[in-house]
């Protein structure tokens, strides 16, 4: 992994409020996004595997999970089109983390519940 890739996943997350609204049709579309992105267990273990390591190789996922690599990919995609993950081109790996202010507006979202 060369350092751009890793600086990406270390990047410390920003401490600026999110503003927007958790109430409205806005916000609870977004928040039925976030949810169904972490509807599935699967989603929720990589999610807990991610936020306990600063950076993941998919490979590394797969070898935790047990599923398939097609099956950890289609939910690496998933939790990232959300933005819960961010993902980095490292070669022919591709390199996952958790994306702090994807995590921290669904925090936000439930607890406005």
């Amino acid at each position: 992994m060369d350092d751009r890739t890793a600086n990406n996943c270390l990047t410390p997350p920003t401490r600026d409020p999110d503003l927007r609204p958790v109430e409205g049709k806005e916000a609870d579309e977004e928040l039925a996004t976030l949810a169904k992105a972490i509807g599935h267990s699967a989603r929720v273990q990589i999610l807990r595997l991610l936020a306990h390591r600063t950076a993941c190789v998919c490979g590394d996922i797969v070898d935790e999970l047990p599923l398939a690599q097609s099956t950890v990919s289609q939910h690496l995609k998933v939790l990232k089109e959300a933005g819960l993950i961010r993902g980095e081109v490292d070669g022919p790996r591709v390199c996952y983390c958790i994306e702090p202010r994807g995590l921290r507006r669904l925090k936000v979202l439930v607890a406005g519940l």
